[in-house]
């Protein structure tokens, strides 16, 4: 038995935001910001649908319509070792935002408070471990506001 289809439609939520974040070279918070709550709401109530769509129109749809501009915020460059892919730093987001309020009513409320939190930019440095810890440590340093 898989996860349940409100975690996956919250996966595929984050990866989708990841994805227009590196191709318009911009913070997720910048994103989140332009999608906007309602927006990233309709993402995911939509989510087993756009998933079975190309990610690639998804994408641009989006980028139309919330009308983001290309920025400088190029995280993948600055990396000297492999890029995780947007999938894997989906799943990141994903885990933490379940990890701060498990409620599925509140999964975007929770997402829009994570992904535009002071965490992210420290997910996003490729050259550290961050990205890939464990996520109980990933959890703690996001409750203390600070990395331990």
């Amino acid at each position: 038995m898989g996860e349940p289809q409100e975690d996956n439609d919250l996966f595929f939520t984050c990866s989708l935001i990841e994805y227009i974040a590196r191709k318009t070279k911009n913070t997720k918070k910048y994103i989140v910001e332009k999608l906007g709550i309602n927006t990233i709401n309709k993402v995911y109530t939509l989510a087993e649908v756009y998933h079975s769509e190309n990610i690639e129109k998804v994408s641009e749809e989006l980028i139309e319509s919330a009308e983001i501009e290309q920025g400088n915020y190029d995280i993948e460059s600055t990396c000297k070792y492999r890029v995780p892919s947007y999938w894997e730093i989906g799943r990141v987001y994903q885990r933490l935002i379940k990890m701060v309020d498990d409620n599925t009513e509140k999964y975007i409320e929770t997402a829009v408070i994570v992904l535009t939190s002071w965490i992210i930019e420290k997910i996003d440095n490729y050259n550290s471990s961050m990205y890939y810890e464990n996520p109980d440590y990933i959890y703690q340093c996001y409750k203390e506001g600070k990395v331990l």
